[in-house]
């Protein structure tokens, strides 16, 4: 599924965001940069060691922030490493916090120039965030951000499965029939 807002398009599609050609990809990193399973351990393996002596230079990166490295063999040029909450209840900002993730990735990657992104669902794998209130504040926060900035032409999310795919999907339907605010 996609959907234009203003000059970028943000896309949903299942994949491998390792495999994704969009300038830069984002990592669901842990905050000290050291690489593990998920997506995060998969990165680091497709985009070679590279990508993790720049994270020890760098040192680490506190939940909600986002920083930035070289793609090593990725396809992708760059990757934006930021750390998303570990869900506890949902009472403990965990939201607020999904939503700076986000928001911090795509000020870094516009700072920067880059005009395309891919992003998957941070937080909801080791992290345990629920997929269907990841994709609400992660949509929301995309959509905000590309709404009021012209940096992006594509914005993507690569989901890793089906299901992932279906709930975002259901998600970004709801949320382009609300009107602007």
């Amino acid at each position: 599924m996609e959907i234009k807002i203003n000059n970028t398009t943000l896309s949903l599609g299942r994949g491998d965001i390792t495999a994704e050609a969009t300038e830069a990809i984002v990592n669901a990193a842990n905050s000290r940069l050291a690489g593990g399973g998920g997506v995060d351990g998969a990165i680091h393996r497709a985009g070679g060691p590279r990508i993790m002596e720049e994270c020890r230079k760098i040192g680490g990166c506190p939940t909600g922030s986002a920083v930035i490295t070289t793609g090593g063999r990725l396809k992708a040029l760059y990757v934006i490493h930021t750390v998303g909450p570990i869900y506890k209840d949902g009472g403990h900002d965990e939201a607020a916090e999904l939503r700076n993730a986000y928001v911090s990735s795509l000020k870094l990657a516009a700072e920067k120039g880059i005009k395309s992104v891919s992003f998957p669902s941070i937080s909801t794998g080791a992290y345990g965030y629920p997929m269907k209130d990841a994709s609400e504040t992660a949509l929301k926060a995309v959509i905000d951000f590309i709404r009021s900035n012209d940096a992006f032409t594509i914005v993507r999310f690569v989901l890793f499965s089906e299901k992932d795919l279906s709930v975002y999907t259901e998600t970004l339907e709801r949320l382009a029939k609300q009107p602007l605010h």
